[in-house]
């Protein structure tokens, strides 16, 4: 809630968030000390300022965004999972919670995101490859050309990918570094899968063109807003 307020006006007061989320002051400096952590606010003189990288939620706030939705991603996805042995998972939230359900045991599998590479590290026989690049700490995401170069190394069997929102039958990204890796990627995929949930539909999010629905090979959502149902016609789509 603190970060939707602020991602509308900016800059806020401790006062004013206390007061209009019902909460201690002190309850509301913990908040903003922990967002400054993971590079959404900066703390400002009785307040927080939203960072320049905040529209990249940190990984650590969106395992928690739409939760529900990301589950059953999750579970209408994992029937859908060809066979493969190796496989790319870009920095998404969403794309992580496939990949835990996923049996990775002797397989090879690609991230560009800390918090992913994290938890996969945790399974047994698998081997785990992370990029080296830049690292936004926003996103706990490594991007960079430098990154790029190194995934033109690999040829994977199978991508999961999520996006910042669909629209008109095409996926945006955010930002062009997150768009340049998640295109290397595909480019090098024999199976592409895009990850989704229902929040992302139609949403006002990302003005980069990542690519156009019918050009991956599975688009797996929670459910369809049925206002929207006609843009995934004749698209490969699984849906609750």
């Amino acid at each position: 809630m603190i970060l939707r307020i602020m991602k509308s006006e900016k800059n806020v007061t401790v006062h004013d968030l206390a007061s209009r989320l019902y909460v201690c002051e002190a309850t509301i400096r913990r908040d903003l000390t922990a967002m400054q952590r993971m590079g959404v606010v900066r703390r400002s003189h009785g307040g927080a300022l939203i960072a320049e990288a905040a529209d990249e939620i940190s990984m650590f706030v969106r395992m928690n965004v739409n939760a529900k939705e990301k589950e059953a991603v999750a579970a209408n996805a994992l029937p859908h999972i060809p066979d493969f042995k190796s496989l790319f998972i870009d920095s998404s939230s969403t794309a992580l919670a496939l990949a835990q359900r996923l049996d990775l045991a002797g397989k090879t599998v690609v991230t560009n995101n800390l918090q992913t590479a994290l938890s996969l590290s945790r399974m047994e026989d698998i081997n785990l490859i992370i990029l080296g690049g830049n690292i936004t700490l926003s996103s706990v995401s490594i991007t960079g050309s430098w990154t790029a170069r190194q995934l033109q190394s690999f040829s994977f069997d199978l991508m999961l990918a999520s996006c910042a929102s669909i629209r008109k039958r095409t996926a945006f990204e955010k930002t062009l570094d997150q768009r340049e890796i998640k295109q290397v990627a595909y480019e090098n995929s024999a199976v592409r899968v895009l990850l989704a949930d229902s929040t992302k539909i139609n949403a006002r999010a990302g003005i980069y063109i990542f690519g156009n629905l019918s050009e991956f090979d599975l688009i797996v959502c929670d459910k369809i807003p049925p206002e929207h149902a006609e843009d995934f016609e004749g698209l490969p789509v699984v849906a609750s």
